[in-house]
């Protein structure tokens, strides 16, 4: 078998899946009798990601695989596809999300001391059904709170490999403003910057 056949086939299943594909994952796809390895695989993947290098895409590398994503850099222009998207999320949730994503494992008392107010309910479930938070335990201390963290599906929207990835909280509410919902994922700027949260100062904390 070629490169360039394993090459071809890697990057049409990228775009086909919509979703990041391990090397495992995309090694299953070719006939067993013919199957390159993992090594073969990863020389392909990279000899993808060289061609991409002036392109309007790239390839990236996620908590769950890799995926064929648009430029961060082209972002606000193919967001214009969906001009009467309204935005989702609150300001509120963003810091909540936040908070969980630098400060995990965190209570619900934790993020309200720090925010200075109550945490709403529908925010936390908003994380959860996009599965961006979980419970990854309970705190050693009366009433055992439930800690709360972030999930693999987090670090793949956000194009992260591991958590030490995070960008500061602009590059998550930017990405969170135009979210077009395409099978190739628009991109992030990785930074390992420190986030600043501030304080709740009366804006609106109602549902997301």
């Amino acid at each position: 078998m070629s490169d360039h056949h394993i090459r071809n086939v890697i990057e049409a299943s990228l775009l086909a899946a919509g979703k990041p594909m391990s090397i495992s994952e995309i090694g299953e796809l070719f006939d067993e009798d013919g199957r390159p390895d993992k090594a073969q695989i990863q020389t392909a993947l990279d000899a993808l990601g060289s061609e991409y290098g002036d392109r309007g895409i790239e390839l990236r590398e996620t908590a769950s695989g890799w995926r064929i994503q648009i430029r961060q850099s082209y972002a606000r222009e193919i967001s214009r596809l969906w001009p009467e998207r309204p935005q989702k999320y609150s300001r509120a949730l963003l810091e909540t999300l936040a908070l969980i994503a630098y400060r995990q494992p965190i209570t619900r008392a934790e993020i309200e001391s720090v925010r200075g107010v109550a945490v709403n309910p529908n925010i936390v479930k908003t994380l959860m059904e996009r599965e961006w938070i979980r419970v990854v335990g309970h705190r050693d201390v009366p009433g055992h709170p439930e800690l709360l963290g972030t999930t693999r599906s987090f670090l793949d929207y956000f194009g992260l490999r591991t958590i030490d990835e995070l960008p500061p909280l602009a590059v998550i509410k930017q990405m969170i403003d135009l979210n077009p919902q395409l099978s190739l994922p628009v991109a992030e700027a990785p930074d390992t910057d420190a986030v600043v949260v501030a304080a709740d100062t009366g804006e609106d904390d109602g549902p997301a």
